[in-house]
């Protein structure tokens, strides 16, 4: 039985951070890296109140899905926070990075911002339920659409994603950033939710 709920309570702050490591070190690791002092940036800036969850019956984390308002994004964090994991230096180039790699809020449609699921729930619905949960949460924030991107190469993603309804819209290249982040594209992917 899984159950989905909005927000990540504190006691699930670092199991959060592990899962979405786990589910994006690969993409940014060479950026946020190495992994002990990327689970303390990611424990240090995660919002809670901007993700839905999945549990399982006995309270396990199973999944969640972050979103980005302009009150600020899942896995954000600011400039202040990566001088305080990586120093000055490391702070400063890695802002940079990823400043240059995304720094958009869309007004116009509810942006997500990460799905991930635990390798033994995989293919068990909860990433679907995961979506569905956003796709709510826009609603009752007056979004008539949801956003998301997700890297060219991650086909079973965008397999769920296109099953849920959501169509691709555009592809931005990274261009030199590719060498840095480990991919060259990313698709950008909308499902509408009401005309």
């Amino acid at each position: 039985m899984v159950t989905v709920r909005k927000g990540l309570p504190p006691a699930l702050r670092w199991k959060g951070a592990q899962l979405y490591w786990e589910a994006f070190g690969a993409k940014l690791g060479r950026v946020l890296g190495p992994e002990d002092r990327a689970l303390v940036f990611f424990d240090r800036v995660i919002r809670g109140d901007h993700c839905v969850i999945a549990l399982d019956s006995s309270g396990v984390l199973l999944g969640l899905a972050g979103f980005k308002t302009v009150e600020g994004s899942f896995a954000g964090g600011t400039w202040a926070d990566l001088r305080a994991v990586y120093g000055p230096f490391g702070g400063l180039w890695r802002g940079a990075a990823l400043w240059a790699l995304s720094r958009e809020v869309d007004n116009d449609r509810f942006l997500m911002d990460g799905l991930c699921v635990t390798a033994p729930s995989r293919g068990q619905g909860v990433g679907t339920a995961l979506m569905q949960a956003i796709c709510d949460e826009a609603l009752v924030r007056g979004y008539a659409s949801v956003r998301l991107d997700v890297v060219v190469s991650n086909v079973r993603a965008r397999q769920l994603y296109e099953r849920e309804g959501f169509v691709a819209t555009r592809t931005q290249r990274l261009g030199l950033l590719r060498h840095l982040f480990g991919f060259a594209a990313t698709v950008t992917m909308v499902r509408m939710l009401r005309p």
